[in-house]
């Protein structure tokens, strides 16, 4: 059965360098950013990588993982996402993220699911949503573990 759970997210480093040679656009850059997320997820000092397409000085898009130890709605474990996202002008940004099939571990074994958010500039924290289940194999052998305890 598909849960939603929700929470926010805070951004404590962001540590951003180019790549290639400077100039004209498009640009590539890579940055690293730490997040520590409350809520449905809790999870501190995320470890998250992206690639950043600056189409201008002020859009672009951009394609990162990110890994995540903590819980999900109690449940103890990690789970590594793949996120896609764009900025527009006015710095808001919107980001879509996906759970990277078999990455789940401890009680979070078998965990699929997606989720998104969109940033404001300036916003201390920022609200995500994230929708999930567990593989069919997983569920079946989680419940038959409590049935026999």
């Amino acid at each position: 059965m598909r849960v939603q759970t929700t929470g926010h997210f805070t951004a404590a480093d962001w540590k951003e360098r180019p790549l290639g040679a400077g100039g004209a656009h498009p640009k590539l850059a890579r940055a690293s950013v730490v997040n520590t997320f409350t809520g449905g997820i809790e999870a501190a000092d995320t470890t998250c990588d992206y690639t950043i397409t600056y189409v201008s000085a002020m859009t672009g898009t951009f394609a990162g993982m990110e890994v995540l130890r903590g819980s999900l709605d109690g449940r103890e474990g990690g789970f590594a996402v793949e996120e896609r996202g764009s900025f527009d002008p006015d710095g808001t940004v919107h980001c879509t993220f996906e759970v990277v099939p078999g990455s789940g571990t401890g009680e979070l074994t078998g965990l699929r699911g997606s989720g998104g958010f969109t940033a404001r500039q300036g916003e201390p924290s920022v609200a995500y949503t994230f929708d999930y289940d567990y593989d069919d194999d997983y569920d079946r052998d989680h419940d038959r573990d409590h049935d026999l305890g």
